[in-house]
């Protein structure tokens, strides 16, 4: 003990002051305002804005100054449970999957007779048959149509189910294929309702599948349950329509394969478009806001190959003739084609605000939708709420800390001190690490700083033990704790370990609270074992060198 490398010294300290610096920033950034006789203290963020930078005014710059995220519970923020409409996506399935076998059934006509398709639920295709007799030959021809199911489950499996019954062919997707459409339908939406969220400037969301068809959505910081709502449930799904002429009403009755939709723009006026889309949003690479030769607010885009070839192909054979730009369910503009569009880009004009066009450019990035979704649960969590559990977390860790402390000093006097010390630099560098990655503290995240603070100091206990018993058999002081460290070294590394074990199959497969609990155990742990064998112990080499004792008392 008395022969510290100096490495280890300077080691050991240099990693107290990078602890002290990167956790120092969430003590000088408070940000309070009085609000009905109360005090709130307002949301952070990891990466700071100019209201921020103002509030740590007494924060040198060129410091670190990452901030711990608060989540939900306690900074406020939304929370939303949606239901994915995932019929919608059996039905557009079904839908394009009828132009391709009315095709394979017409070249079939001299045996099979007429063709037309029946009323059927949106995951079924129900077409009938002039010669009933022939009902087999159909069914061939539609089975030529089936693929294989691209899905781990459904390995030798094709993805149609179809039979044939009287006069009448049906088709529906296979058990196995309507299991991996739904698997991707959710993760899509996952993944698009993550990236909006992203990309209104909001930080660590909490985005996951619940159940077959549902999604939590939790999002801190954000003003209320509507405005996220606003933002997600914008379906964004754009698609390019071959104009057939204009309606007087919307009651009007269409035409085989056309649909009637309103003028975005215009409550009066409708337009009839064949109902099968030229190129989708699903085709597009790019869009962002643009100004069109008015310099009025419009959006650009650029479509992927394929989209970009189908749309030359396109304007190159109607010119002259109008093509709808539908935005859900709406046109927003009709223009005529006057050239050949080479190159696969465009603009999109109509009546926007500068705002809009931003706000529609952002959604055609992120992608659309591909289903939409009902809000079963929507809730905002009010600051003054999360004010209010952080003042509770706090009073909580202090009650334990000084428990802690109140213990360790009365079991093992000034070695108590020092190990409680040593638990103080502990709960430092779990928010020093937290304020590093960017993670958010949530309440289970301030039970878990709880937790660590009871059992941050059992390598110390185990320590102290060891020695008073190289103490009591007579052994000098210093060789009592050389003693005393190596043989509790196993039992700590041991214990810790397995605590850890548990801390990442709790990160791992859990989420949410559950996650936010995990973090902070496990940045417990890691930190108690450096403040534990390497921290105290730096301390009391310290002190025996300086006070020089002939006996020691633990």
């Amino acid at each position: 003990m008395q022969h510290f490398p100096v490495w280890k010294r300077v080691l050991i300290l240099l990693t107290c002051v990078v602890g002290l610096g990167l956790g120092a920033p969430n003590l000088f950034y408070k940000r309070v305002e009085a609000h009905n006789d109360a005090v709130t203290v307002l949301e952070r963020d990891n990466a700071l804005t100019s209201e921020q930078a103002e509030a740590m005014a007494g924060w040198p710059s060129w410091l670190p100054s990452g901030l711990v995220n608060l989540g939900l519970d306690l900074r406020g923020g939304a929370h939303l449970l949606a239901e994915v409409h995932l019929s919608e996506v059996y039905k557009a399935r079904m839908d394009s999957l009828w132009p391709e076998l009315r095709k394979a059934l017409a070249d079939q006509r001299a045996v099979i007779g007429s063709i037309r398709r029946l009323p059927s639920p949106p995951d079924v295709l129900k077409v009938q048959i002039g010669e009933a007799s022939q009902i087999a030959k159909a069914v061939e021809v539609a089975k030529a149509l089936a693929r294989p199911v691209m899905s781990v489950t459904g390995v030798g499996q094709n993805d149609l189910e179809i039979t044939g019954t009287g006069d009448t062919l049906t088709v529906r997707l296979s058990a196995p294929e309507q299991a991996a459409t739904d698997d991707r339908t959710m993760q899509q939406s996952l993944e698009i309702v993550r990236r909006r969220v992203d990309a209104a400037g909001t930080r660590e969301p909490t985005i996951m599948r619940q159940g077959v068809d549902r999604i939590l959505i939790e999002v801190p910081g954000i003003g209320s349950a509507a405005e996220l709502k606003a933002l997600i449930g914008t379906t964004a799904k754009l698609a390019f329509h071959q104009v057939v002429g204009r309606a007087t009403t919307a009651d009007q009755r269409p035409g085989a394969g056309q649909e009637i939709l309103p003028d975005a723009n215009d409550r009066n006026t409708f337009y009839i478009l064949d109902t099968l889309p030229v190129v989708t949003g699903d085709e597009l690479t790019d869009a962002r806001p643009e100004t069109d030769q008015n310099g009025m607010p419009a959006v650009g885009f650029r479509f992927n190959a394929t989209g970009a070839r189908t749309f030359g192909d396109y304007t190159a054979n109607h010119i002259g003739e109008p093509f709808a730009i539908v935005l859900d369910g709406k046109v927003i503009s009709a223009p005529v084609i006057q050239t050949h569009i080479a190159g696969g880009s465009g603009i999109i004009t109509g009546r926007f605000t500068v705002q809009e066009a931003t706000d529609l450019a952002l959604l055609l990035r992120a992608g659309a939708l591909p289903a939409g979704m009902t809000f079963l649960e929507e809730r905002t969590i009010g600051p003054e709420l999360g004010a209010d559990s952080i003042r509770a977390g706090m009073i909580a860790s202090v009650i334990g800390f000084t428990a802690v402390v109140v213990f360790m000093v009365a079991s093992y006097g000034m070695f108590g001190a020092l190990a409680s010390v040593a638990l103080a630099v502990n709960i430092i560098f779990i928010i020093a690490f937290m304020s590093l990655i960017g993670a958010t503290l949530t309440m289970p995240g301030i039970a878990g700083i709880v937790l660590t603070m009871g059992t941050a100091v059992d390598a110390n206990v185990l320590i102290f033990e060891r020695v008073r018993e190289e103490l009591r058999r007579g052994m000098a002081p210093v060789r009592a704790f050389d003693i005393g460290y190596d043989k509790a070294m196993s039992a700590i590394v041991d214990a810790n370990v397995t605590h850890f074990m548990v801390g990442v199959i709790l990160f791992v497969l859990g989420a949410g609270p559950v996650r936010g609990f995990a973090v902070t155990l496990l940045i417990g742990i890691v930190a108690s074992i450096f403040t534990a064998l390497w921290l105290v112990r730096l301390m009391i080499a310290e002190w025996y060198a300086w006070r020089r004792p002939k006996t020691i008392v633990v």
